[in-house]
């Protein structure tokens, strides 16, 4: 099948999608042209996930991944505080993926971006010489001079995340060991977080409308280096309570069989697409208030102190530095 055939099989699926008045120009042309609104400013972000680095075929089916390489780029609008709403995606496709599999990767996306308004509007698509390559840019909105930044936090407030940590790491750890252990079906839920985790728009506008003053970074990383992103953005440091950390009884009981310490999927493993921000103290109760009536969880799991940018742990009476061990795709070792 040659590009452009392919092009045209991907996109079938947006025939019955309702005319959006926003765009004047579609997929199809050169470029695709959009109508800015009035008080909103544009928000940009771009993910790009590659086969054996994001993904394996025991781990991530094709819907999967198309899945949660939007996950992620919608997570990050939802950290500052905006509304998703248009997407590009460009795709590099090995000799080995057939068209049946890229449509089931574009029937993923499009599952996901329907639930959350978003429109895919153009892309590109090449060949690769071994890997498929999925690269989504998407564009959001913020009302003007509001979205939400790592640098606000200040010492005295309290630091939260919006759900529960380190269900992605140990779906991930489930998976590829899944053939050796027979432990695959005993936990569902940690299979589905790590393949189709889902972002946390709703938290991330309520946060903004809040008024407060509130520094927001999405977990996709590991809570350690969201943490220190937040701590030098705003020049503070950190502390995170171990023993407030919001881990569901599947992590705990899947990692008393592997015998693994679920705190260091919450701390390290990354792709929860969780929220985790700072509030100030006089705030905090409101905004708790606010978000419950409003179905999101506020959990508060650390404080903000006066210091050097850096993260702090508290373990019963010890307390020590943590180090910036997340994901990182360039660290050798």
């Amino acid at each position: 099948m040659d590009e452009f055939t392919l092009i045209r099989r991907l996109l079938q699926h947006r025939i019955t999608d309702p005319v959006d008045p926003r765009v004047e120009v579609d997929a199809g042309d050169d470029a695709a042209v959009l109508r800015g609104r009035k008080g909103m400013s544009t928000v940009v972000t771009c993910d790009t996930m590659v086969e054996t680095i994001h993904f394996l075929p025991n781990t991530m089916d094709p819907f999967s991944i198309g899945w949660k390489c939007l996950t992620s780029n919608i997570s990050d609008i939802a950290a500052m505080g905006g509304i998703p709403s248009y997407t590009f995606v460009s795709l590099a496709v090995a000799d080995h993926w057939k068209p049946s599999a890229l449509e089931s990767l574009y029937q993923g996306m499009k599952a996901l971006a329907e639930h959350y308004g978003v429109r895919l509007i153009g892309g590109d698509t090449v060949r690769s010489p071994h890997h498929l390559v999925v690269t989504l840019t998407l564009m959001g909105e913020v009302e003007e001079g509001r979205a939400l930044l790592r640098s606000s936090a200040q010492p005295g407030d309290i630091f939260f995340v919006t759900g529960p940590l380190g269900a992605s790491a140990a779906g991930l750890h489930l998976l590829l060991q899944s053939d050796q252990d027979g432990l695959s079906g005993d936990y569902p839920g940690l299979i589905e977080a790590h393949q189709r985790p889902h972002p946390q728009v709703d938290a991330g506008r309520w946060l903004l409308t809040s008024e407060a003053r509130i520094a927001l970074n999405d977990i996709s990383d590991g809570l350690a280096q969201e943490a220190y992103d937040i701590a030098a953005a705003s020049g503070v440091t950190v502390v995170l309570d171990g023993a407030r950390l919001p881990l569901d009884d599947s992590i705990r009981s899947y990692a008393r069989e592997v015998t693994h310490d679920p705190v260091d999927w919450a701390l390290y493993g990354g792709e929860d697409f969780q929220l985790a921000g700072t509030v100030s103290r006089r705030e905090w109760e409101r905004v708790c208030r606010g978000a419950q009536d409003r179905g999101i969880r506020l959990i508060p799991v650390g404080w903000v102190e006066e210091g050097k940018p850096r993260v702090d742990y508290v373990d019963g009476e010890e307390r020590r530095e943590l180090t910036r061990r997340g994901f990182n795709h360039f660290r050798k070792g």
